[in-house]
């Protein structure tokens, strides 16, 4: 069942599944809300505590003010501190990365370790931020249109059925769908700042991400000194941890495993 507490005044959905294991925190990619983890939280909740957070502008952590992902990382520590919890890993699927690395960034003391899938530490390709852009100003024009729902679907999710989600973009206002990608499209570079991040990190990246190349993973690898060996998942799509759970599980279980 999910709760909610507030930042600033910023509601946050999150969903707590409980469990005596350590604490991992999950967070969703673009678009997407707490269900995306819906097969981690089966595959690893007996031995994790699983907490799940809607990010600001997305699921029931509504907004349509401006933010960045600065904000979108306080507000996850934020929740820690509204739950008692000092220490925590992050999974973090795309922009959840995003948040995941500017959180550890933030409190490195405070985030134990970061599985990280289908993201990048790089600002957006210019060219790509303008296509996005392009996206957003059709779907203001035309509404969520099947061949909207479609484009989007096929880059986040691949092959994977994407029906239940489709249903959910239906209701995300062009307004708020704008503002969300506007953040998306400007957030700031972290390549010279992967040294800071003294965290264990995996990172994992499909072949057949078709947001980012399997470049932008190996610069995270590059550049933080604790990372693990780069997970490529052949085949795997964007929204690696949903489309790919049953190669992407094994990897997370055992790289929290070693957590205290």
């Amino acid at each position: 069942m999910s709760s909610t507490t507030t930042n600033g005044g910023q509601q946050l959905n999150y969903v707590d599944h409980g469990g005596d294991g350590p604490v991992v925190l999950m967070l969703h990619a673009y678009l997407m809300d707490t269900d995306m983890f819906a097969p981690q939280v089966a595959a690893l909740g007996g031995d994790f505590r699983l907490i799940a957070m809607d990010e600001r502008g997305h699921g029931g952590s509504p907004t349509d003010a401006t933010f960045d992902y600065w904000d979108v990382a306080r507000d996850a520590l934020a929740l820690l501190d509204h739950l008692g919890i000092e220490r925590a890993a992050i999974i973090g699927t795309s922009q959840g990365g995003f948040v995941a690395m500017r959180a550890a960034l933030l409190a490195p003391g405070r985030i134990t370790a970061l599985a990280v899938l289908g993201t990048s530490a790089a600002v957006e390709d210019p060219d790509v931020a303008t296509a996005y852009r392009g996206f957003a100003d059709l779907w203001e024009a035309q509404g969520p249109v099947d061949a909207l729902l479609d484009v989007n679907a096929a880059i986040c999710l691949g092959e994977t059925d994407a029906s239940a989600w489709k249903d959910k973009w239906r209701t995300v206002p062009a307004a708020r769908l704008k503002n969300n990608l506007e953040t998306l499209v400007g957030r700031d570079d972290l390549l010279a700042r992967l040294g800071e991040i003294r965290a264990p990190i995996l990172v994992l990246h499909g072949s057949k991400d078709a947001a980012y190349p399997v470049a932008r993973a190996e610069e995270i690898v590059a550049g933080a000194p604790n990372a693990e060996p780069l997970v490529v998942v052949e085949g795997g799509a964007h929204f690696l941890s949903l489309t790919d759970a049953d190669a992407v599980n094994p990897h997370l279980a055992t790289f929290l495993g070693k957590l205290p």
